[in-house]
Parts: C-alpha cells; sequence; structure tokens
C-alpha cells in the first residue's frame, strides 16, 4: 500500500483488479478546498489510457512489478523470445505484450521485461536505438517542399522519416517512444 503522495511515474496500481501503470501525474492545490493528485494512466494488458483523480493522502494499492534486464533472442511464430542477462533463463513474451516496441527491436538488445506473478506484462525499450537505413530514395538538393525530410525504413521494417541528406546504409539514432529521428551516426 501507498499514497497518492508517493505516485511516479512508471508505478504499476491495482486499481479494482486491473493493472494500470502511472504515465504522468501532478499534484494540485488549488485556492479552494483540498489537495488532489491528477494522474494518467494506462492499463497494462490493453494499454488503454485513462485520467483518474484522486484525493490527496489516499490510500492506493501498488502492484508488485518485476523489472528484469533481459536480451531479445529471436521471434519465434507468434512470441518473442528473450533471455535474463543473469540467469540465462528463456522466456517467451506474446506479441501483443511487446506490442509497439517491436517496431525497432533488433536481435541481442538488452531491453527491460516488466513481470507480475511471473507473467510477463511490458516491454520497456531504451529511449533510443542505433538502427541502419535499408532503403530511402536519394535527396535531391534545392527540394524543400516536404520540409527537408523524406520516408526511410530502417532495418526492423519501421518507417521514419529523415533528412534528405541521408542515404541507404547510414546509421541513424531514433527516438523509440515517438518514432522520430534523432541523428546521424558516424562510426
Amino acid at each position: 500500500m501507498a499514497t497518492t503522495n508517493d505516485l511516479k511515474n512508471g508505478l504499476v496500481l491495482n486499481l479494482e483488479g486491473q493493472l494500470w501503470q502511472v504515465v504522468e501525474f501532478q499534484h494540485v492545490k488549488p485556492g479552494k478546498g483540498p489537495a488532489f493528485v491528477r494522474t494518467k494512466l494506462k492499463n497494462v494488458l490493453s494499454g488503454k489510457t485513462v485520467d483518474k483523480t484522486f484525493n490527496a493522502g489516499l490510500k492506493v494499492d501498488t502492484a508488485t512489478v518485476d523489472r528484469r534486464d533481459m536480451q531479445y533472442l529471436y521471434k519465434d511464430g507468434e512470441d518473442f523470445v528473450f533471455m535474463d542477462v543473469k540467469t540465462y533463463d528463456q522466456v517467451f513474451v506474446p506479441e501483443n505484450v511487446v506490442g509497439d516496441a517491436a517496431t525497432f527491436l533488433l536481435e541481442n538488445q538488452e531491453v527491460i521485461v516488466a513481470f507480475h506473478d511471473d507473467a510477463p506484462l511490458f516491454v520497456e525499450m531504451p529511449a533510443s536505438v542505433v538502427l541502419t537505413i535499408s532503403h530511402t530514395e536519394p535527396g535531391l538538393q534545392g527540394d524543400r517542399s516536404s520540409a527537408g525530410t523524406k520516408p526511410a525504413t530502417v532495418e526492423t521494417g519501421a518507417e521514419i522519416q529523415v533528412p534528405l541528406f541521408l542515404n541507404t546504409g547510414d546509421r541513424v539514432k531514433v527516438d523509440t517512444r515517438s518514432g522520430s529521428y534523432i541523428s546521424r551516426v558516424n562510426d
């Protein structure tokens, strides 16, 4: 048990028998009336997000979530196979649990997999990953009608927008939360 004063991003709550992860929270102390906490919660299993307001100091039930460092090995049918980097145990994680993380997941990449009662809940990617552009059209100098960007397909199959000067084979850093280009990586 914790109170709403202990809320922080990433904390998983057990509300009405369902697991909800705190995405955002804000403590509000209005001029009149009692203080409260405004939160944005994401359902761990369905991915649905809701806004919920709690009175300040209210007790909330926190779920025990075990976050483990895992290495992605390969895809086996509908499942993704991860290996615990400490125990070398292999875990099969269903595709719906991996979710959007699959668009930037490379073999041998380290991620964090969260478990509750030994069942995988979600996969946390690093904030950014370095990927190789597998296909993009050559950029035309002077073509600024598209704000200087063009579509590019990276090695995982995801399509992102990159600046015109990048070519096939270039390595780029990509933000895994938004899927946007950050910078070119020079080896």
